[in-house]
């Protein structure tokens, strides 16, 4: 079997989420192929790199396991607890701050759960995915972050919000491949979440209602995603940052090289902001930029573009391949270094939800779900503690800026039990790279 994989010519270099428990067992048959010494290169015509299926095994460790039911009463209270902000502050080992982020100031741990959309990838669907390994030889830095590894691209560094929407699953892997088309090929595109929520329908879940991260890569792979996309909901600092002044009264948003019409709402210590490209048709007219919003419910699939003069099909982007990483930190980090940052999947337990900064990891609370996020790299901290460098898609008033950084070597939460990724395909790119 062969897989697409590219490299950038500027390149130096869960567990997934436990929230239900699979009652399939393992078997001797139909296991997933391994992809050993996964080759990474310029992309030109030919974009088939040699690579070879050398072994067949099961995953290594269960990827689903049960999530605690709660009672009504605990449904109902609120997420941001003071008792949990003394509890992992007043802990010395805790390596991490807590903090009541405003970003949940008046969420109930039910309404936070029902952003925790991933859903268990079947044990027998597993079993079919190609895993994919690296060269053990490959020598990684210390000290990684994809923004600085690859500057060009700017969707690497851009935060996102979910919203009310239980999408995480859709964020991460369209993020994901919205950043591996510029380390690939030069291109600053940012893909439509929307598009993958409101048209995959049930051959990836519920949309708001929670997803199956995988299968998002095979939709991404067979329909592809219509461009461009990129709302933001951020503090008024971060708005400074994508727009200049004079654009922002203008009411016109510069992001990505191109104008962009914006629509302004007010929510409480962030100003709303909406940025969209003519093929996207997921807003409404008051300036609601993410799914789901105001209520949970999925939107509507529309297959046309906003300006009828456009072609829709002409603007869609497709991934070629798909496939699981090899559970452990170095096929992990090499996948990221040589390709692009990866969709992960991970347990949430409560007092992830108050994570401020630092190195999480789990200290007090319940398991509430499974959540989907963006890899982009790693490091060591000061004291010595290795970690994991993500970007959340809950906006950038919560944790250190959007991002946070988690226990890395040791499957924490199952951070490195569900890493997967696709290729970016070169359909539909010519005469694109002006965008």
């Amino acid at each position: 079997m062969d897989l697409e994989s590219a490299d950038s010519s500027s390149q130096p270099q869960t567990k997934a989420s436990d929230v239900e428990t699979s009652a399939e067992d393992d078997t001797e048959v139909n296991k997933p192929a391994k992809i050993s010494d996964m080759e990474s290169h310029s992309l030109g015509n030919d974009v088939e790199p040699p690579v070879k299926v050398y072994n067949i095994e099961p995953p290594k460790t269960d990827v689903v396991t049960a999530v605690e039911q709660l009672s009504d009463v605990e449904l109902n209270s609120r997420i941001m607890q003071d008792s949990v902000v003394k509890q992992v502050n007043e802990n010395p080992k805790a390596g991490w701050e807590a903090a009541l982020n405003p970003r949940f100031s008046n969420y109930t741990v039910g309404e936070f759960k029902h952003l925790l959309g991933v859903k268990p990838t079947p044990k027998k669907e597993l079993l079919g995915i190609p895993v994919v390994t690296h060269d053990k030889s490959l020598n990684l830095p210390t000290t990684f972050d994809a923004r600085t590894a690859w500057p060009q691209c700017s969707t690497i560094g851009i935060i996102l919000d979910q919203g009310h929407c239980g999408s995480c699953w859709a964020f991460g892997a369209v993020q994901a491949l919205s950043d591996r088309f510029c380390v690939h090929f030069g291109l600053n595109v940012s893909l439509s979440v929307n598009d993958l929520l409101a048209c995959c329908g049930s051959d990836c879940g519920d949309g708001c209602g929670g997803g199956y991260p995988f299968y998002a890569w095979q939709y991404l792979i067979g329909s592809g995603v219509v461009t461009e996309e990129v709302f933001i909901f951020a503090s008024i600092i971060f708005l400074e940052k994508v727009c200049s002044l004079d654009l922002f009264v203008s009411g016109v948003c510069n992001v990505l090289g191109g104008a962009i019409p914006m629509l302004m709402s007010g929510y409480p210590d962030m100003v709303g902001k909406n940025c969209w490209s003519q093929c996207d048709p997921y807003f409404d007219n008051i300036g609601c930029s993410h799914p789901g919003c105001p209520v949970y419910s999925t939107p509507s699939c529309v297959t046309k573009c906003v300006d009828g003069s456009l072609l829709w099909d002409k603007s869609i982007h497709y991934s070629s391949y798909a496939y699981r990483i090899e559970s452990n930190q170095n096929d992990i980090m090499a996948e990221v270094y040589k390709n692009g940052p990866v969709q992960v999947s991970f347990t949430v337990y409560e007092d992830f939800a108050h994570y401020k900064s630092g190195v999480y990891k789990h200290v007090t609370g319940g398991s509430l779900g499974g959540h989907s996020v963006k890899l982009i790299g790693w490091g060591t901290s000061d004291d010595g503690q290795d970690y994991w460098l993500l970007a959340n898609e809950w906006n950038r008033s919560w944790g250190d800026d959007g991002y946070f950084k988690i226990v890395r070597g040791v499957d924490e939460c199952g951070i490195e039990s569900d890493a997967i990724a696709g290729v970016p395909s070169p359909k539909n790119l010519v005469n694109e790279g002006g965008n």
